[in-house]
């Protein structure tokens, strides 16, 4: 039996607390339990161009290779990730600071763009050209819109505060513009770093600590409730967790709902099966989800802001 413990003090911004609705809440004790946007997403013309991606790059490039084996590499179409591998320019972010603490804010964000996008690193996705534009930019990089799972990447992106929209005369520019400002508006993402000293601080300031147990006793695919993960709130104050979702790398997802974990409260979530209740949640997942040789775990707000992304 293995068992991964990671703290992670999260900086939960003030946009990120969920706001306070007429529906009730379940409030989870201090005992602890035994053993993405309102924005609609731009539709895109259809195509039949599938290809797998070999390598992530960075947050907005990719390498690919076709089905006949032919490699290539895109340039996501209408976003700008921070960089990673260069110095970054505030100015080009809006109401970022023109200081080294905006500049290393903004790097964080493309390293976390980076992770985001290495989910897709051996996936097959479906590629949209943008009538407006040249096929290729750049060096030579092929110009799209990455669909994968039914979702627009590129717009996923901008949505959730990953990059900002490239100023480029692209046919998708209205829907795009919109979703950056509401990130921006709702200082989701990188926009954090507008604040003073790069982060916002905390409403519901409290630290989470997560605890994976991704190592079920026996078959994990046949004992998925032995598979868990447990969330403590070890800050001061009730931490509302409405709406959050919690992901691996493979980008499975499992919403929590009218839940409120008290100071020294935790919950645990399991894989399997079973009736929500007290400090256990239920994934309803058909096969086991944490990778026992390590994965990534990570905690989305309502609004789309990563406010915790851990790696075990």
């Amino acid at each position: 039996m293995r068992r991964f413990a990671v703290v992670c003090l999260v900086l939960l911004a003030g946009c990120v607390g969920t706001p306070v609705s007429d529906a009730p809440t379940e409030s989870v004790g201090s005992t602890p339990p035994p053993d993405a946007t309102t924005t609609a997403t731009p539709t895109l013309p259809d195509t039949s161009l599938t290809v797998t991606v070999t390598r992530v790059v960075d947050g907005d490039t990719l390498d690919i290779v076709y089905d006949n084996g032919t490699e290539d590499t895109l340039r996501l179409v209408g976003v700008d990730t921070p960089e990673v591998y260069s110095e970054n320019d505030p100015a080009e972010f809006e109401g970022i600071p023109e200081t080294q603490v905006g500049r290393d804010c903004l790097r964080r964000w493309g390293e976390r763009a980076s992770d985001r996008m290495s989910r897709l690193d051996g996936e097959t996705v479906r590629l949209a050209f943008d009538e407006t534009l040249e096929t290729r930019g750049y060096y030579d990089r092929l110009l799209v819109y990455v669909v994968h799972d039914g979702r627009n990447v590129n717009y996923g992106l901008v949505a959730n505060g990953y990059a900002r929209v490239y100023d480029s005369d692209f046919s998708r520019g209205g829907e795009f513009y919109a979703a950056e400002s509401q990130a921006m508006t709702r200082s989701t993402g990188l926009w954090t770093c507008a604040s003073e000293g790069g982060e916002t601080d905390a409403a519901n300031d409290g630290p989470l600590a997560i605890e994976v147990h991704a190592d079920a006793a026996g078959n994990d695919n046949e004992n998925l409730n032995d598979e868990y993960v447990d969330f403590t709130n070890t800050g001061g104050d009730p931490l509302v967790l409405d709406g959050w979702t919690v992901a691996d790398a493979a980008d499975h997802e499992h919403t929590f709902e009218s839940l409120t974990l008290a100071p020294g409260a935790s919950v645990r979530l399991h894989t399997g099966s079973g009736d929500d209740r007290g400090g256990h949640r239920y994934w309803e997942a058909s096969g086991a989800i944490w990778n026992n040789g390590g994965d990534t775990v990570t905690v989305t707000a309502e609004n789309g802001t990563v406010v915790a992304e851990v790696n075990y």
